[in-house]
């Protein structure tokens, strides 16, 4: 079996593939933009802080997952169609994508045409090829937006309310993945994942945002001053190991067509995150409101019903939220101090 990764560098990426190269033998490939390789050195601030480490994605990380390189610009059709007509793969995960919604907030047209472009062309691909790839596509609870208290907990007919231009970037790919799948019979999965967390989360996340501050203020890199946004919302949380897990469920035995939401079916109050991360702090800390922090619409609460995935697959997560957190500070320790 041949498995594809668009975004294999990304945080979940990067656990995917991690996941699949222990737990398959299957022939691995990852998309990389021919000006950014994989494996290369990364040196500007923002890359680096996407990455769970300074050699997170050198060449022995790569030969350790197996992981082989495939060059591609995915909003360049012909690129796209020579690759898959190259590869023929059996399953492909379609997780490249712009996924930080203050950067949709400010450059809309941005990620709307990289999100949906790239897509349209691995579909289009596919169906002119007539592959019998597999493929996933990753949405988001982003998609339902502004939830109701009586859509809780969100299941997959719950109405789309988008309230920011990733959100809509989502949608368009969800519903352009059903498109495919009622007009050419493509065999696409789309799943829906709420928030997750880990290791290697880039600090434009709640979690990860707090988790850095501090490690950076343990270190003396910070006061003592610990800047937080809205922390009455509640979210539904789950580790991006067991968010892959659910990945490589779904594209191996969920049904072509079909649409899953993946969480742990709990909310918690971004509060109780900071109160957990501020109790694993080596040094006192006090917590600061900043404006900035805060969305332009937020939410109360949201939490997933996972039941349709968990029915389909057995699915459940296995990492409790707390174990989650001390490794996200762990690893933002070990950033820092590098």
């Amino acid at each position: 079996m041949r498995a594809l990764i668009t975004g294999a560098g990304g945080f979940a990426g990067r656990h995917l593939t991690q996941h699949l190269a222990a737990t398959t033998d299957w022939e691995l490939w990852g998309t990389e933009r021919p000006a950014d390789p994989l494996g290369a050195a990364n040196t500007t601030t923002a890359r680096r802080s996407e990455l769970p480490g300074r050699v997170a994605l050198d060449a022995a990380w790569l030969a350790q997952q197996r992981l082989q390189r495939a060059p591609v610009e995915l909003a360049e059709y012909e690129g796209v169609r020579d690759l898959l007509a190259a590869l023929r793969p059996d399953y492909l995960f379609h997780l490249a994508a712009q996924s930080i919604v203050a950067r949709a907030q400010s450059d809309p047209e941005a990620t709307l045409v990289n999100n949906l472009i790239s897509q349209l062309n691995v579909l289009r691909a596919v169906q002119e090829l007539g592959l019998p790839t597999r493929l996933l596509l990753i949405g988001s609870s982003e998609e339902y937006g502004h939830v109701l208290p009586v859509d809780l907990p969100v299941d997959e007919d719950t109405p789309f309310r988008p309230t920011n231009s990733y959100a809509v970037s989502k949608v368009a790919q969800d519903m352009l993945g059903l498109q495919y799948f009622l007009t050419y019979g493509t065999a696409v999965i789309r799943v829906r994942p709420f928030n997750h967390i880990g290791p290697g989360q880039g600090d434009a996340f709640v979690t990860a945002a707090f988790a850095r501050q501090v490690a950076a203020i343990e270190v003396g890199r910070q006061e003592p001053v610990l800047s937080v946004g809205n922390l009455s919302a509640e979210r539904d949380f789950t580790d991006v190991r067991d968010m892959v897990r659910a990945y490589y469920l779904a594209i191996t035995q969920g049904e072509p067509g079909a649409v899953y939401n993946l969480g742990s079916g709990r909310a918690t109050a971004i509060s109780a995150i900071l109160d957990t991360l501020i109790g694993l702090s080596r040094v006192a800390v006090r917590v600061e409101h900043d404006p900035a922090r805060l969305r332009p619409a937020d939410v109360p609460q949201i939490v997933c019903d996972p039941r349709r995935f968990q029915a389909r697959t057995g699915w459940q997560p296995t990492i409790p939220l707390e174990q989650s957190l001390a490794d996200i500070l762990d690893d933002w320790r070990t950033r820092v101090r590098a």
